[in-house]
């Protein structure tokens, strides 16, 4: 997709999600490096009309770069766009603004977010209902079902919508059989 029409539809998207929250809402927004005829994309034209609290750097363990042309990419940036109201849960603002989290591997998903980073956001946060209309291979609702918080996940492919409902299937009766407790152990070493 070229870059201008790609940010237009991000900015869209990004516009109906922040009318929909509420005023003490929030929207994490992760973005990959985008490149295309090897130069960097920037997101500021995406992100620049939103009130952008904070950037969180995620940096990645590990991974994979099968272009000769640049660096590895090893951190990935998360933009908290918030409403005025919203307050992160007692004690989540130690976490400070640099996570390290271990690129999930073992998903058939290209991009897959490791359960323990969608962990740390949803968990900071009072949120009831979480939304991920990129949701890909699931996580975010596997993690949302583990903290007890109703979801909602939107996607394009039907490849990666049945990756989701398969993962989302198999954690639900795995936590039928365990404990809330053990559930969130267990999630957490998907």
């Amino acid at each position: 997709m070229p870059h201008e029409e790609y940010s237009k539809w991000q900015k869209d998207c990004l516009a109906e999600m922040f009318r929909l929250i509420k005023v003490d809402g929030a929207i994490f927004y992760n973005h990959k490096w985008r490149v295309q005829a090897g130069l960097l994309q920037d997101r500021q034209d995406i992100v620049n009309e939103f009130p952008v609290r904070q950037i969180i750097i995620w940096h990645r363990k590990g991974g994979i770069n099968f272009n000769p042309g640049y660096f590895l990419p090893t951190y990935e940036v998360i933009y908290l766009i918030a409403k005025p109201k919203f307050k992160l849960v007692p004690k989540a603002n130690a976490y400070g603004d640099v996570w390290e989290f271990t690129q999930e591997m073992n998903n058939g998903h290209p991009a897959p977010y490791p359960v323990t980073l969608i962990d740390r956001i949803i968990s900071s946060t009072n949120a009831k209902l979480i939304l991920d209309p990129f949701s890909g291979s699931g996580t975010t609702a596997i993690v949302s079902m583990g903290l007890r918080r109703n979801y909602i996940g939107i996607e394009l492919s039907p490849d990666y919508c049945k990756m989701s409902e398969e993962r989302i299937a198999c954690n639900k009766i795995r936590s039928e059989l365990q404990s809330p407790t053990l559930f969130n152990l267990f999630v957490e070493k998907v």
